[in-house]
């Protein structure tokens, strides 16, 4: 048995929930997901709830993809009801971060500055010139564009410098010994 599987996703207020054969649509007040229920669950619809069973408690790959797709859905309806958000902190002198239109302008210590475009359901908010906040509806897109600008310049262990998610520790070296 899934400890995550069996657990029921409840359908918040203001949150509409349709399956079409495997389609299953999630509509809410900040924009709408779809996902395709794998073909080894059954996915159950009322209206209060959705609850996924495997067709087989033997196969293996049903068992594995139960709570997988029961995870999936929870972050779909957590995203048009609520919406995700992850914080980025840049570290390092003249390092600084800011939004000109729809794309991210950073200054991370290269001859140039790099601009990224910000992909379409998500807003960036920059704040002091060092902490961006990423923001939208999708969990999956939210994260990769993090990872994507956290990716640019990576903390290092030696100083610190870098891009890091907020509250993440950065395990720090010992420099050279005399």
């Amino acid at each position: 048995m899934s400890r995550v599987g069996k657990n029921p996703v409840a359908i918040p207020q203001g949150v509409d929930v349709s399956l079409n054969g495997r389609a299953l649509t999630v509509k809410g007040k900040l924009g709408q997901l779809e996902y395709t229920v794998p073909m080894e669950v059954n996915c159950d619809v009322s209206d209060s709830e959705i609850t996924y069973t495997p067709k087989s408690e033997k196969n293996k790959a049903a068992r594995a993809l139960w709570g997988t797709a029961r995870a999936n859905t929870a972050n779909m309806v957590k995203g048009v009801s609520e919406g995700w958000s992850k914080s980025l902190e840049i570290i390092g002198v003249g390092y600084r971060a800011a939004v000109k239109g729809q794309q991210l302008d950073l200054n991370l210590g290269f001859s140039h500055p790099v601009l990224m475009d910000i992909p379409a359901g998500l807003d960036v908010k920059v704040e002091g010139n060092t902490n961006v906040t990423i923001s939208g509806f999708d969990k999956e897109a939210v994260g990769q564009f993090a990872a994507n600008v956290r990716k640019l310049r990576k903390p290092e262990p030696y100083k610190g410098k870098g891009i890091r998610y907020a509250g993440e520790h950065i395990v720090r070296k010992e420099g050279k010994k005399k």
